[in-house]
């Protein structure tokens, strides 16, 4: 009896959408993403002293500013995984990014997206998405689109141009 109780409690349940998982704002509040149901999402991890930070920031506003009252939200979530290129605090991050670039879209807390600490939110999208080579996140930027049921839809690479993404959101958003 007792083993079994342990093996129910290393087998977490599963996500079945984005919407079953919470996530931390940049000031460590708690959001449910259940409040995006019904939108298409586009998730990413950003960085603020990466090579591919100016081109992301910069088509990701636009997509924003384009699609956002079409039904397209963008979630930022920094991480400093890779090269250490986003070491500031959350505050000198979201400050960076909204003076910087007047970005309106959300950036969350910093989070791991890959190894045993890794954001249950990049555990489910890894899971609905593999890429090349293999589950990991490979760098700061790649981006993930969300249908408007929670269920991933597209896996892209840090080297893949935001706005090239917008046939792909286009369609998950039924706009033309």
């Amino acid at each position: 009896m007792a083993d079994s109780k342990i093996m129910a409690t290393q087998h977490a349940e599963i996500p079945k959408t984005i919407y079953d998982l919470t996530v931390k704002d940049a000031k460590g509040v708690d959001v449910d993403l259940s409040m995006y149901k019904g939108k298409a999402l586009l998730i990413v991890n950003v960085a603020s002293k990466c090579g591919l930070t100016n081109s992301n920031y910069t088509e990701l506003n636009q997509l924003y500013q384009q699609y956002t009252d079409k039904g397209l939200e963008i979630l930022a979530f920094p991480c400093n995984q890779f090269g250490e290129e986003e070491p500031g605090s959350n505050e000198e991050i979201k400050d960076f990014v909204c003076t910087r670039f007047k970005s309106e879209f959300p950036i969350f807390d910093k989070i791991d997206v890959n190894g045993d600490n890794a954001a249950p939110l990049y555990k489910f999208l890894k899971l609905g998405k593999r890429g090349v080579f293999g589950d990991d996140i490979q760098w700061n930027f790649s981006k993930f689109l969300v249908d408007k049921d929670g269920i991933v839809a597209h896996r892209y690479y840090p080297t893949t141009a935001a706005l090239s993404l917008e046939c792909d959101i286009k369609r998950l958003l039924g706009v033309s």
